[in-house]
């Protein structure tokens, strides 16, 4: 009973994927879809009048070398030629519009479901691109996405268009002996069980094989990137890398060709079955036709009707079994689909205060990552006044960036709450939220884009060429460094395009740090703003910092004390926790972590 039931609710499942494809076709190209719907129905009924009209041609041609006016037989034979001949030229038209109605209509499905899959990604919460789960699945995603759909439409067309011919066709058998119509059934059936079932081994195959075939992806793309290229040169790793990617291709390749050989054995199988059904039905009608039964033009015409019964069931059949495939693969993308957030938008968000009042409190905040064994963030409170300039401190790895997401709404607390004036984050609309926020990571992006247009992605809602990007090129010191490329605010940064240049750390990090000034933001977070620049361009950043920040509240992450001693209050973490707090000159006579930290900073410089 339960195994019915699981069986049931499978194929309910694989109806609705189905529909849902429909779906993204209808909605990517619905006049396409139409038209090709149209040319369906004529493409099926037009394989009908040659066949017909051969028979009548043979007739025709058997009646005159016995009729005594043979003018008149030749004159009505030219004439059947010629209507052949026109039905020819018609059938070989409607192909060749149905093919350029498909093209495009592949063409626009294949774009919209990119667009679907690239939405899907960006929309994904951060906490999904920690998780090695859901590479696998964007991988299979990304793998079938393009194509699927419009293959399920074919698939579809195919087998509409086969089944009206057959329809017609099938009803000419009949007629002739019944029996043998079954027969050439069961005889197509066989090869379409053998690849449904392997299909079936196939797709399972591949869904063990994708952290695999992603582990090849990935040694290529060391292999072949700019952002690896000198360590493995310089450390000579590239046959060890080239080895280990030969060695999980092989596996692959074993795999695939175990099943690939299994199946063309049992492919085998099948053709022999058929091609005695075939060549047996065959013998039968030239028996009859012997025998005069049935007319030479018949004999013509079923010879047509077999070979074109069993190319349209083979066809048809073949097109059911890849709607199956298809089917079973598109799995992969609607698991990528489907998935659900883990930062969730409020059903009825709150405003967001502007200005802020009371500032930013968070309130025996706990965070453990998914997956993770150990608290990342551990009780913590304080408030954040606003206009207040606050410096996080601490070793690497205390908690001090991810405190940053928790902020950003890039993750939310697993234990306790942070508020803005009181309401809770969660409270307010995500991109709200973050529009408030002005924040450049340690890790922050190279844009192989324009100088630019590198700043002026830190706010898209202005024009391109808005006078502000310069003015957030100067308060980072980025203004000196790209008026002395090439092409100045116009050059590519980086070397992945032709014509680009490409930057120190430190420089990119100034037009890094451009990008953050360039929304007006009431919070700026700074993490690590000027770790890779040397001390003059440091010293020059931090020389107009307050007037950088005025009016507005700052976070700095710093290891570097000369950078966090100007701010109001300071905090140092460790493992995951705030361990102290309070001004420079406080946690310096407090004689505690700070001031050891600072001692061993400060004494470099004596």
């Amino acid at each position: 009973m339960q195994e019915q039931a699981k069986s049931i609710k499978l194929k309910i499942q694989r109806t609705l994927q189905l529909r849902r494809a429909l779906y993204f076709v209808w909605k990517s190209a619905k006049g396409w879809t139409l038209l090709n719907g149209a040319l369906l129905v004529i493409q099926g009924l037009l394989p009908l009048l040659p066949l017909y009209l051969t028979k009548l041609i043979v007739d025709a041609v058997t009646a005159g070398v016995k009729a005594p006016d043979k003018a008149e037989a030749i004159r009505q034979v030219l004439l059947l030629i010629a209507l052949m001949g026109a039905t020819l030229l018609l059938t070989s038209l409607i192909r060749s519009i149905a093919a350029l109605v498909s093209e495009w209509q592949s063409y626009l499905v294949t774009d919209h479901m990119n667009d679907v899959l690239l939405d899907k990604s960006v929309e994904a919460d951060l906490e999904y691109y920690e998780s090695a789960r859901y590479f696998d699945t964007l991988h299979r995603a990304q793998r079938e996405a393009p194509f699927r759909p419009i293959s399920i439409v074919n698939g579809l067309t195919q087998i509409g268009q086969n089944a009206i011919t057959l329809i017609a066709i099938s009803a000419l058998l009949m007629v002739f002996h019944w029996l043998i119509a079954v027969i050439l059934v069961i005889a197509v059936l066989c090869g379409t069980a053998v690849r449904l079932i392997y299909t079936g081994k196939l797709f399972r195959w591949q869904r063990e094989q994708t952290a695999r075939e992603r582990q090849a992806g990935y040694l290529n793309w060391m292999l072949t990137d700019i952002s690896h290229a000198k360590e493995i040169r310089l450390f000579d790793l590239g046959p060890l890398f080239i080895r280990r990617f030969k060695d999980i291709r092989r596996t692959l390749r074993k795999g695939k060709l175990n099943i690939t050989y299994k199946r063309s054995v049992a492919d085998f199988a099948a053709q022999t079955v058929a091609t005695l059904a075939i060549y047996g039905s065959y013998a039968y009608v030239a028996y009859q036709t012997v025998q005069g039964r049935i007319t030479l033009g018949d004999l013509v015409m079923y010879f047509q009707a077999f070979q074109r019964v069993q190319g349209y069931l083979q066809g048809m059949l073949s097109s059911l079994a890849g709607l199956y495939e298809d089917n079973l693969f598109l799995s992969n993308l609607y698991e990528f689909l489907d998935l659900k957030r883990t930062v969730p938008e409020p059903a009825h968000p709150r405003p967001l205060p502007q200005p802020m009042k009371q500032g930013i409190s968070l309130n025996h905040v706990s965070f453990q990552y998914p997956g993770g064994t150990r608290k990342a963030i551990e009780d913590v409170s304080l408030t954040i006044r606003p206009g207040e300039v606050v410096a996080l401190v601490g070793e690497n790895g205390s908690g001090k960036t991810t405190l940053m997401k928790l902020l950003c709404r890039l993750y939310d607390p697993t234990g306790g709450t942070i508020s803005l004036d009181g309401v809770d984050l969660r409270q307010f609309d995500t991109k709200a939220l973050r529009h408030e926020i002005s924040i450049i990571f340690q890790d922050y992006v190279h844009y192989q884009l324009s100088a630019r247009e590198n700043i002026w992605l830190g706010n898209t809602s202005l024009p391109p060429d808005h006078e502000r990007i310069i003015a957030a090129a100067n308060r980072s010191g980025a203004d000196a460094v790209i008026n002395a490329l090439p092409h100045g605010y116009d050059t590519i940064l980086g070397k992945r395009f032709e014509d680009g240049e490409e930057l120190s750390i430190g420089e990119w990090q100034k037009v890094a740090l451009a990008r953050a000034f360039m929304r007006e933001a009431q919070l700026i977070v700074l993490d690590e703003p000027t770790s890779s620049m040397d001390a003059k361009a440091e010293y020059e950043v931090f020389q107009s910092f307050r007037q950088l920040v005025a009016g507005r509240t700052a976070i700095l992450i710093s290891h570097r004390f000369s950078t966090v001693r100007m701010a109001d209050r300071i905090f140092v973490m460790k493992h995951g926790a705030i361990i102290e707090g309070g001004t420079h000159d406080e946690l310096v006579r407090a004689g505690g972590t700070y001031a050891r930290l600072f001692e061993m900073q400060a004494q470099h410089y004596r």
